[in-house]
């Protein structure tokens, strides 16, 4: 087995695509591994933070006229941006696809998508079979039950995918607090979608910014 580690296997913004697949009602309504709204934060999430860090973003669907649109909260983040419309299942056999991601010259293949055990798995393991870094955003993604979504990753693994769940996707895409540009834009990103996270900044900057009060005495 070839390991993925070192600092190069780390993702980098300069050379990380993103691809959403199929985050669409008909496959939401059978999400059954993860909170459904859960999974639209967090794929909201991945999408703000890719366009934060300029990594450039491909939109795809399978048959919308009947599986129904990209959620809006997606597209919103990228207005005036083609979603590309399939019947292949498997989105890395679609040419347009595969064109739009190689366009970019990137190398670092991000993906997440509704099934995962379907919709994900199928391109994640084609591309590694063709030599791609590919990493899977595991909490953007959902499956029909938790074992359809366990054993796809597992799957995924055996064949070389890399895992990660969005909020570390964005760290390692920040890797430094000094690039205050990015810091800024991803702090927005984490007071919208990182929970907790996101409440406890408001919190600290509201504890900063309240004087401290005079001496009674």
């Amino acid at each position: 087995m070839t390991f993925r580690n070192g600092l190069a296997s780390l993702l980098r913004p300069d050379n990380s695509v993103l691809v959403l697949i199929d985050h669409q009602p008909y496959q939401l309504a059978n999400v059954n591994s993860h909170e459904p709204q859960m999974v639209i934060n967090n794929t909201v999430g991945l999408a703000k933070a890719a366009k934060a860090f300029g990594v450039p973003t491909i939109l795809t669907s399978v048959i919308a006229e009947r599986g129904g649109l990209l959620f809006p909260q997606i597209t919103d983040v990228f207005p005036g941006q083609d979603v590309i419309d399939r019947t292949l299942i498997n989105t890395w056999q679609d040419r347009k696809v595969v064109d739009a991601v190689k366009a970019t010259g990137r190398k670092q293949l991000v993906i997440a998508g509704l099934w995962t055990e379907v919709c994900v798995a199928m391109p994640t393991i084609q591309a590694l079979g063709e030599g791609w870094d590919v990493t899977v955003v595991t909490d953007a993604s959902g499956a029909v039950s938790v074992e359809a979504h366990q054993v796809a990753i597992q799957r995924m693994i055996a064949a070389g995918a890399n895992m990660m769940t969005w909020l570390a996707v964005a760290a390692e895409w920040q890797r430094d607090w000094a690039r205050t540009d990015s810091a800024a834009r991803l702090t927005e990103v984490i007071i919208q979608h990182a929970g907790g996270s996101g409440i406890a900044f408001l919190w600290e900057q509201q504890l900063l910014n309240t004087p401290v009060p005079a001496n009674a005495g």
